[in-house]
């Protein structure tokens, strides 16, 4: 009787689940729906993006080679599967995309590595991965100068093209005043400004927008390198919890333990702070860099006519000074780069004198001041 109980017992159970499923676990794996590459003359980026932060590893394969990027607890867009992009260069022919396996996608990068090296990072918020692909050169090397100075310097090389960073842009308002006075909008009208000007002296000028887009931080300096521009200059309307904090201050690549100097860089790279510290091992390779130095010198510069224009019409101007920052938009730029922080939104004053044309006009004539006397001090060669 009890083998005939337990029998009815055991057919009741499976029945229930067979009517009553047990619930499914939910999926976990982050979804991959976009990867873009760019070829530029200099070197050949490609991105994926991944939205949230997911392990990844990345190692070479011989014969033929390439270079594979594994990314754990993710799946792939049905657009995306098995998609192969044909790339027209020396050194890299295809990048594909696949599951590899039910949590793994896997990336490929089909190059050659007598002719190229390559580099992988990452950017969060959000979260992506970056593999650069350079062409192997090998240049004539100049003797050892005796005067230690920049290449640029040494080469006496002068400015002729410039791009201009309007920071913001389209959905990223950037800092907002308490009278509904936007970022975006009043550094894209900056930016015109300085367009104008330096066009008046005959300079070739680009923006990295010319209209209220969005634009990635790694696009704006990919803009610089693929044409090939001799500065980048991105500008920024400052902003402070503390609503009494003024001035202006300029930025160029470092890292940094100023508190506020971190503070502000979140703010710019729409990330946080804790985001800021994982950039480091990125940046200190990038500070190997000889753009380094010109950088800061064009900072100092910069720095310098932005506060005499604007002391010379406006009172209670303050000079902040320069400081080096972890900022992503200066990441990657292979030319002297400076973010610029015009004045502060958050400053009831400094709103009000951002609104004003005439305000607006000085800040681009200061910057304009401050890149025509760096170009001066380039074309004089070596000091």
């Amino acid at each position: 009787m009890r083998k005939k109980e337990r029998a009815i017992f055991t057919v009741f159970l499976w029945l229930v689940f067979l009517v009553f499923p047990s619930p499914s676990h939910p999926d976990s794996r982050v979804e991959i729906h976009t990867l873009r590459h760019h070829v530029h003359p200099s070197f050949t980026r490609v991105v994926v993006e991944i939205g949230k932060v997911r392990e990844f590893n990345y190692n070479e394969l011989k014969s033929p080679d390439r270079v594979y990027l594994d990314i754990y607890q993710a799946k792939l867009n049905a657009i995306l599967h098995n998609h192969v992009y044909t790339v027209k260069n020396d050194y890299l022919s295809r990048i594909r995309i696949a599951q590899k396996a039910h949590s793994t996608v896997r990336v490929v990068v089909d190059l050659d590595f007598n002719k190229a090296y390559y580099r992988v990072w990452y950017l969060p918020d959000p979260f992506r991965i970056i593999i650069d692909v350079y062409p192997k050169e090998s240049p004539v090397l100049p003797p050892p100068p005796k005067l230690k100075t920049s290449i640029i310097r040494q080469l006496g090389l002068g400015i002729q093209r410039v791009v201009i960073d309007p920071g913001h842009g389209g959905k990223d308002p950037g800092c907002i005043g308490k009278k509904g006075l936007q970022e975006k909008e009043v550094v894209l009208d900056v930016c015109h400004r300085l367009k104008t000007l330096l066009e008046s002296l005959g300079l070739e000028v680009i923006m990295t927008r010319e209209t209220d887009i969005y634009l990635d931080p790694e696009t704006r300096t990919v803009v610089a390198n693929q044409k090939q521009a001799d500065l980048f200059i991105s500008i920024h309307a400052n902003a402070s919890r503390n609503r009494k904090l003024s001035g202006a201050e300029t930025f160029f690549l470092n890292l940094s333990q100023d508190s506020s100097v971190v503070e502000t860089a979140a703010r710019e790279n729409a990330t946080s702070t804790k985001s800021i510290s994982e950039m480091r091992e990125t940046i200190q390779k990038i500070l190997q860099n000889t753009k380094i130095p010109e950088s800061k010198e064009l900072a100092h510069t910069v720095q310098r006519n932005l506060v005499k224009s604007l002391s010379q019409k406006y009172s209670g101007v303050k000079d902040l000074g320069v400081k080096g920052g972890p900022f992503w938009v200066l990441i990657g730029a292979e030319v002297p780069s400076v973010l610029v922080e015009i004045s502060f939104l958050s400053n009831p004053t400094e709103e009000e004198r951002l609104g004003q044309s005439a305000y607006r006009q000085t800040i681009a004539h200061g910057i304009y001041q401050g890149i025509i006397a760096y170009k001066s001090t380039l074309e004089k060669g070596i000091d």
